[in-house]
């Protein structure tokens, strides 16, 4: 198994959404940066469990936990010209785009905030410290346990 963090404007999508979709679960589109498509596409694997963290916001935190339950397929969004996913660019025939499907698992106790996350020199090498705008990033197995005792969770 392996552990990841997916970024989300709460505005536009939440862990709260989530929580209140048909099954608990959506299919995770959107993605139009490489290095996370690659995460999707190459190593994210059914059974791996997710960060949901809310950026764009007042206060930017990991705020809940998901679990992948399909792997990628692809987004059917770059082919419609209505979406904002639209990518005039990418073929049918090879599609640019993928998606994933993840479904709740649960809100955690205390959200654990990017100011704190910054602050802790415990969690130095957690990508959000270095790749801040990644929408799709890996999370060590150390980091995921560290992290989920901030939050209040305990296993």
């Amino acid at each position: 198994m392996a552990y990841w963090l997916f970024k989300t404007e709460p505005d536009t999508f939440s862990i709260d959404t989530l929580a209140k979709a048909p099954q608990q679960s959506t299919f995770w589109e959107g993605i139009r940066n490489y290095q996370a498509r690659n995460f999707l596409r190459d190593q994210a694997q059914v059974g791996d469990l997710v960060f949901i963290y809310h950026s764009s916001c007042k206060v930017p935190a990991i705020v809940g936990i998901a679990q992948i339950t399909e792997g990628a397929k692809t987004d059917p969004h770059q082919f419609n010209p209505e979406s904002p996913y639209f990518d005039p660019k990418s073929d049918p025939e090879k599609p640019r785009w993928i998606g994933l499907t993840i479904q709740y698992r649960q809100h955690l106790p205390k959200p654990v905030t990017l100011q704190a996350i910054k602050a802790d020199d415990a969690i130095q090498e957690l990508a959000l410290k270095k790749a801040g705008r990644l929408s799709v990033m890996p999370v060590s197995e150390q980091e995921w346990h560290y992290l989920l005792a901030k939050s209040g969770v305990t296993r």
